[in-house]
């Protein structure tokens, strides 16, 4: 889904001028089409989350729905994993074999899930700075309530991208996630990039932590996340 520039000022509560020092001066993420600024908004929602901001009306108020308060993340990367030293050169191959661990998933939909991975654009690479990039499919993906997977690819090597992280720290760690369905897309974005901008995962990485560790640090922030949203859901 775009959005344009008014929709998103409109969102975000401010001028459409503030948006656009947005785009010269913190890289939020856009497209110009026949001279129009558009906005895909899942990419505004976990640039938002990186830069500490928040929309609550209009066209980027949370969805409600059955996956937003209790999604876990943790139990989604026990299940697609933690691979070590990836080549860079390596990283497609990689993600497709994410996609096998995929429970619960007939064998076609993992055959097309596989054909838009090899798809030039199927993937959006989704820098968040920190040395991370959260890829995921360009494409809503519906998958079911028990099939979404999260996994962290530790790079050997940084992996090029058009799109310059906004930091500029080359990208060495991958959180590639297909959620369990799209109405907790955009959840599982604004989540990861909490747990990176605000978490220990980063520090966890650096200093060569196991994969329960950093499990573990994903299951913290799963209960933080859904206590907020809990609290937030509660008649005041």
């Amino acid at each position: 889904m775009y959005l344009n520039l008014v929709q998103l000022a409109e969102s975000f509560g401010v001028s459409e001028k503030v948006v656009e020092d947005w785009i010269r001066a913190n890289g939020l993420p856009h497209v110009r089409d026949r001279g129009r600024l558009l906005f895909d908004r899942a990419r505004v929602v976990h640039w938002a989350a990186a830069h500490g901001l928040t929309a609550r009306t209009g066209f980027l108020a949370p969805e409600r729905g059955p996956f937003t308060s209790d999604l876990a993340l943790a139990p989604m990367l026990r299940v697609g994993g933690i691979r070590r030293a990836v080549l860079a050169s390596e990283v497609t191959e990689a993600l497709a074999g994410v996609l096998a661990t995929l429970p619960a998933v007939p064998p076609a939909v993992r055959a097309l899930l596989g054909q838009r991975l090899q798809t030039p654009g199927g993937i959006n690479w989704a820098p968040v700075g920190r040395g991370f990039a959260l890829p995921h499919f360009s494409t809503r993906v519906s998958l079911g309530r028990e099939a979404g997977v999260v996994a962290l690819l530790l790079l050997r090597d940084p992996l090029p991208l058009a799109e310059a992280a906004p930091d500029g720290v080359p990208i060495t760690r991958l959180f590639f996630f297909i959620p369990p369905s799209p109405r907790a897309h955009l959840d599982t974005l604004a989540r990861l990039s909490r747990v990176i901008a605000r978490g220990s995962l980063a520090g966890l990485v650096e200093r060569g932590a196991t994969d329960e560790e950093l499990i573990e640090a994903l299951a913290v922030a799963d209960r933080a996340g859904n206590g907020e949203a809990k609290a937030k859901e509660e008649p005041r």
